[in-house]
């Protein structure tokens, strides 16, 4: 995500390294670079146009500060007016009413329709709601079905009439149906076509003009760039939508998109879609967005995926094993699955600070722990438990019942016990930091 554009902005601040100040001349040459890398990313032209413009006002009316470089002084405005370029800060969604009511819209491809399960799923499990799914796609054969499926994964509700084909009635007595069964948000799935049309147009402001929704979402696919700015007007200018969904972030998507669609539609993504799987969605930070576009790394992000795995009194009996060098494979294990479940471990990586550069050409694969966790779960109980016990014999046995070699169990063991003596040092520092701060 956004790695071409990354490389070609860090080439144009190159411009500026080993100038002393910064001049008309050399922030000119620097925000040529800057417009064709917006270009490139394909970003809307006049989006680009003004950006470096206003870029250029505020970089010459800076005075460089001795302990700042020019370099480092463009990179800080370019940031900040990217942040400002895709809506400045993270906005919220509405989900007020009793029940709310979130209306789904976009062309057929964008991904409406695992959106509306990923987005009952993360109100459900984050905000503590009770929502209902509405079936309104009655024209594509899979829709209802596809729907249902996701509905089951998650354990939310699915409204769907087979045999009804108006979409108006189906929402109207779907929005009925969660009054009588206390659900308190409902989540429209609508049609969508291959290319806007008229007929599409009217169906979904019907849709709207019948349910009143407290949200209307655009669901768009980043990968298609500029056409995706220009759907999003389209739709706008006929429902007036609250809020934008980029779907597909985690593509070969060059971040057109994300950059243009604010300043064109004047409305904020709320949404990102980050991978596959139904957790994989994100509220979208402007800011957030442009550290990682500029190679600053996302560590706010990191932590608070981390933290919705954090368990505090799991976390308080491993500490106290750690301490008394008990930490086990069962330990180590439960360890790995809930890295695993943060999402995939390469974007994971970049949102570490100066990562992100480091690992762009490394193929990362989600199976990385494959190995590791086939040789754990050839070892039984006991062994799990007492590693120490693990002789040439039982090596042999669970390589064997793992699919590996002597020498990769061997490996692992090796690194586990080194692993082992670090944590339980780096646990009585801690202790004896404290143990000094309570004689002072």
């Amino acid at each position: 995500m956004f790695e071409n554009l990354s490389d070609r902005l860090e080439r144009s601040f190159k411009i500026l390294k080993g100038e002393g100040k910064i001049t008309e001349i050399n922030v000119a040459e620097t925000l040529k670079e800057v417009r064709r890398a917006l270009l490139d990313a394909d970003v809307n032209y006049k989006t680009a146009k003004e950006f470096t413009e206003t870029v250029k006002q505020k970089a010459l009316g800076q005075n460089v500060l001795t302990a700042v470089k020019p370099q480092q002084l463009m990179v800080k405005i370019v940031h900040d007016e990217l942040a400002t370029l895709m809506g400045g800060t993270a906005t919220d969604i509405n989900i007020k009413g009793n029940p709310a009511v979130i209306l789904m819209s976009g062309l057929q491809g964008s991904g409406k329709t695992t959106f509306s399960g990923k987005l009952a799923n993360m109100l459900k499990t984050k905000r503590g709601k009770n929502p209902l799914l509405v079936a309104g796609d009655v024209y594509r054969p899979a829709a209802i079905e596809q729907l249902k499926i996701l509905g089951e994964q998650i354990g939310v509700s699915v409204y769907s009439e087979e045999e009804n084909k108006n979409p108006v009635k189906i929402a109207q007595n779907a929005l009925q149906y969660a009054r009588q069964h206390g659900k308190d948000l409902v989540i429209i799935d609508t049609a969508g076509r291959l290319a806007i049309d008229e007929a599409m147009m009217n169906e979904i402001s019907a849709i709207k003009k019948a349910v009143d929704p407290e949200e209307i979402l655009f669901v768009v696919d980043a990968m298609t760039g500029q056409d995706a700015v220009n759907t999003a007007k389209e739709f706008n200018d006929r429902l007036n939508f609250d809020g934008v969904v980029l779907t597909k972030l985690d593509g070969d998507t060059r971040g057109g998109a994300a950059l243009s669609i604010r300043s064109v539609v004047d409305k904020p993504i709320k949404f990102v879609g980050t991978g596959e799987k139904l957790d994989a969605v994100d509220v979208f930070h402007p800011e957030r967005m442009a550290d990682r576009i500029l190679g600053m790394g996302d560590i706010v992000s990191l932590v608070e995926k981390a933290q919705e795995q954090y368990d505090e009194e799991e976390a308080r009996k491993l500490q106290k094993k750690i301490a008394k060098n008990q930490f086990d494979f069962n330990d180590f294990i439960g360890q790995i699955q809930q890295i695993k479940k943060m999402g995939n471990l390469k974007d994971l990586a970049s949102m570490i600070p100066g990562v992100g550069k480091q690992i762009k050409d490394l193929d990362i694969d989600d199976d990385a722990f494959k190995g590791i966790e086939a040789i754990i779960r050839s070892m039984t109980p006991s062994e799990r438990t007492n590693p120490e016990i693990l002789n040439g014999s039982r090596r042999s046995r669970i390589a064997a019942g793992s699919g590996t070699s002597v020498s990769e169990v061997n490996k692992l063991l090796k690194q586990f016990d080194e692993m082992r003596k670090m944590m339980r040092a780096m646990s009585g520092g801690g202790k004896a930091m404290m143990r000094n701060m309570k004689r002072r």
